[in-house]
């Protein structure tokens, strides 16, 4: 089985952030996601609504350093399940995905800043 279109996915999440394009940033969360981040005072949580608006607000435009170096490493996918391992410039995510009828979607995401 390919890779691809999880790999798709990972990046429709990196690039459409960092493009604040919020079709592709919707296109890649499932509605249930639970996103968590480590950051100086605890855990930073948000949801895929708040993902799609902060993309549109251009929020990630605002982090994109230009040379990006995306890197994604497919872990494991067993069945309906995939595990995700993004390195960036800016960002380190762990991405748990689920194939649903529309595709992959990244239903957890856990990152810190690089």
């Amino acid at each position: 089985m390919s890779d691809d279109a999880i790999v798709a996915v990972a990046l429709d999440y990196f690039e459409g952030w960092f493009d604040g394009d919020p079709a592709r940033m919707e296109r890649a969360l499932h509605p249930e996601l639970a996103k968590r981040g480590v950051v100086p005072d605890g855990l930073a949580r948000t949801t895929a609504a708040r993902m799609v608006e902060l993309t549109a607000e251009g929020a990630g435009r605002d982090e994109d350093v230009g040379a990006r170096g995306i890197d994604i490493t497919v872990e494991d996918v067993h069945g309906e399940i995939a595990n995700v391992t993004v390195r960036s410039a800016v960002y380190r995510e762990y991405l748990q995905l689920v194939r649903t009828p529309d595709g992959w979607k990244i239903v957890n995401a856990l990152w810190q800043a690089t």
